[in-house]
């Protein structure tokens, strides 16, 4: 079992099962991956008016979104190095795949609009954020959306309760 150190840092967090969920979802996309190096992620869960500014400060879009992804390296989407050693920080031997942050307030509202619990849509967020973190992106409307849909579907159905059926 690898090394995991993920860092919470919440503002909005009102129930601790939403730390498990996303400790879960990150373990699970590390391992539908085949990630094998000890990893650090950082995960801020916030507001809407939290998210609002850091995607004002970050993408210069001045409104509010579920999640946001911060990867630490351009890797290749699906083909994760062999060897992890340079993107090793030198003081903790972890490699810093990078932070994400998401907005408990959208994961409330888009699960009543979805039709599903909080839990999966956290858990979701949390797993589309992984795969960014991991090289997956979805830039276009094509191959790549659908790449990643298919992923994120993927490592979903492993854990309980976040598959759609």
């Amino acid at each position: 079992m690898n090394k995991i150190n993920i860092t919470f840092n919440v503002f909005t967090l009102k129930k601790p099962i939403v730390s498990a969920i996303i400790r879960r979802c990150i373990n699970a996309t590390l391992h539908a991956e085949g990630i094998d190096a000890d990893c650090e992620i950082n995960v801020l869960v916030t507001n809407d008016r939290g998210i609002q500014a850091i995607n004002a400060a970050s993408r210069n879009i001045d409104k509010a979104t579920d999640v946001l992804s911060f990867p630490m390296f351009q890797l290749e989407a699906g083909n994760p190095p062999s060897d992890w050693s340079e993107y090793l920080d030198f003081e903790t031997d972890l490699c810093p795949l990078g932070d994400m942050c998401i907005s408990l307030e959208r994961a409330t509202a888009q699960a009543a609009e979805f039709g599903h619990t909080v839990k999966r849509e956290i858990g979701y967020l949390t797993i589309h954020s992984m795969l960014h973190l991991l090289g997956y992106d979805h830039l276009d409307e094509g191959e790549q959306k659908k790449q990643m849909r298919a992923r994120e579907e993927a490592v979903a159905a492993t854990i309980p309760g976040m598959s759609r059926e």
